[in-house]
């Protein structure tokens, strides 16, 4: 794990919780059961703190970051897309960040809210419990209804069961030099909302 210490604050990590070893965690960030932070994200702690609750997960090249004096919170199951920066925002219970969407400082995000990807968040939106936002300048578009949450859900749901996967099986290899008869073409493992056959 790439954990540092700066000015005498060093990154709490539950042991349940897994940092990519490309990962960067650096000054005062505490982070939850069931964490996953993926390759290439940033949770930089060294002009404020960041908190991470339980079952959240942050992916591939994120940033988390804030202005002097500000603490950033993600609450319990907040899954925070691929490329996505958080600045100074609070992200709620059961959020999704989409793709490479910016929140910007003294955003509230409330629960259960979806973030559309490659939306721009600006600095200080209040937004209510269940609301889907999207667009640059990011709006208020209509409810998250039952149907979208539980897919949310569900998606976090594997990400919640990857770092005890992770501490379990990953490791560095040499690679393959060509696919054998018995090395699965892809993985069948996992059914999500979107591919579930009823």
């Amino acid at each position: 794990m790439a954990i540092y210490e700066f000015d005498g604050y060093k990154p709490v990590v539950d042991e349940s919780a897994y940092v990519h070893p490309q990962a960067a965690v650096t000054g005062n960030v505490v982070i939850g059961k069931d964490v996953y932070i993926a390759p290439g994200a940033a949770i930089r702690g060294d002009w404020g703190k960041i908190i991470i609750k339980d079952g959240c997960n942050v992916q591939e090249n994120c940033t988390i970051h804030m202005f002097p004096g500000v603490t950033v919170v993600l609450e319990e199951s907040a899954h925070i897309g691929h490329g996505a920066i958080i600045h100074g925002g609070h992200i709620g219970q059961n959020c999704l960040v989409g793709m490479n969407s910016v929140v910007m400082d003294n955003v509230d995000l409330g629960a259960e809210c979806i973030v559309g990807a490659m939306s721009f968040l600006k600095e200080g939106m209040d937004i209510p419990k269940r609301k889907l936002v999207v667009g640059n300048p990011a709006k208020i578009v209509k409810d998250v209804s039952d149907e979208m949450i539980k897919w949310k859900t569900e998606g976090t749901k594997l990400y919640q069961k990857l770092p005890k996967q992770l501490h379990d099986t990953l490791k560095e290899c040499e690679p393959l030099r060509e696919e054998s008869e018995d090395h699965p073409s892809q993985s069948v493992k996992y059914e999500t909302w979107g591919n579930r056959k009823e």
